[in-house]
């Protein structure tokens, strides 16, 4: 089973996220409202991928991967941002982010795609 981690301050995407990438039953998925508590499991566990949002009030997105890539250079990471500005893109680019979403999610398909390309599957 792959181990994936998702960080959104909005249980409704944490929800739908887990809900459909668990329907086949070849991830193990950890889902985490708060930013701080998410760093904590991840020093402890190894994640095959994490999808990280931007926006979150008590660490942004940006800062909590920069914080991630000290410890584990080689993580792969899915940014979800509603914001996607061509600053902020690049921004991720810099850090290391492998791939986005942007919100809403268009299609559950793509998610699901983007999340199979990233892990290799």
């Amino acid at each position: 089973m792959k181990k994936i981690a998702i960080i959104d301050d909005e249980t409704s995407i944490l929800d739908v996220l887990k809900r459909f990438l668990s329907r086949r039953n070849i991830f193990e998925i950890d889902t985490f409202e708060n930013p701080l508590i998410a760093f904590d499991s991840i020093e402890k566990k190894n994640y095959d991928l994490i999808l990280c949002d931007i926006m979150m009030p008590q660490l942004n997105g940006i800062e909590l991967i920069k914080k991630i890539k000290k410890i584990k250079p080689n993580q792969k990471i899915i940014m979800i941002t509603a914001f996607s500005t061509e600053d902020k893109m690049i921004e991720c680019d810099t850090i290391g982010v492998d791939d986005y979403l942007t919100k809403p999610f268009i299609s559950m398909r793509d998610v699901e795609n983007k999340v199979l390309d990233a892990i290799g599957l």
